[in-house]
């Protein structure tokens, strides 16, 4: 075989190999489908989402482009108990959110060692933003892919960064009072539900794949286990 022929091989053959990594990543475990999970991106194209054309989709990621505003997910609301399951990375530098219950109920997304908002614990990476701050810091570096988890069911909500549990709460706790309080101000009722999934336009680049839901019924057994300390 000429050199030449031998290096479009390997190219045909890296290109597949990309190809068939984002399918891989943008699709459900065998577990998965048994739980109920629903695959919210096909990693091929935004059928489903709503935005304004400063999304797109790059070998299996949604890519922030440009400004524009955010990108929801518009096929139904998130449900009032339900477990969604994510990946993310930023550039140096870059905030982001992801959005699930009406008003300002974010998971923050953020590179806390450059952004500002790193500095301040309750509006770190995985916080519920400007309300609980993550019990520490679990994230990777800009430009790694992070995974997200948020678990919520009655007045319990978590939030789980790279497999590790970083908020636990229970938003009727008398001692939350002063931080629920904080969010309530921001814009967002805690008892509110019907909210649909978005993803914030924050102006920095960010990247979102392999985006999965599930409805619990209200009754799952969730993991109390203690937080990790700082």
């Amino acid at each position: 075989m000429s050199l030449y022929r031998l290096g479009f091989a390997c190219l045909l053959l890296a290109v597949a190999t990309s190809v068939q990594a984002a399918d891989k990543r943008n699709t459900l475990s065998d577990e998965e489908k048994a739980q109920g999970f629903e695959l919210l991106f096909n990693g091929k194209n935004l059928d489903g989402w709503k935005q304004s054309g400063n999304w797109k989709v790059t070998d299996g990621v949604i890519e922030r482009t440009g400004k524009g505003g955010d990108v929801v997910y518009d096929v139904k609301p998130v449900p009032d108990d339900f477990e969604l399951r994510f990946e993310w990375k930023v550039a140096p530098g870059s905030n982001s959110g992801v959005y699930y219950r009406p008003g300002q109920y974010e998971y923050q997304i953020l590179d806390n060692e450059r952004h500002p908002n790193g500095k301040v614990p309750d509006t770190t990476a995985a916080s519920l933003y400007y309300c609980i701050a993550p019990s520490h810091d679990a994230t990777k570096e800009p430009g790694e892919w992070n995974t997200g988890r948020i678990v919520c069911q009655g007045t319990v909500i978590q939030h789980w960064l790279n497999g590790e549990k970083v908020i636990d709460i229970d938003y009727t706790d008398p001692s939350l009072a002063k931080k629920v309080e904080k969010l309530r101000k921001r814009g967002a009722d805690v008892a509110a539900r019907g909210a649909k999934l978005k993803l914030q336009d924050h102006g920095d680049p960010v990247w979102y794949r392999s985006i999965r839901m599930r409805e619990l019924d209200g009754k799952e057994e969730l993991d109390h286990s203690p937080l990790k300390k700082k």
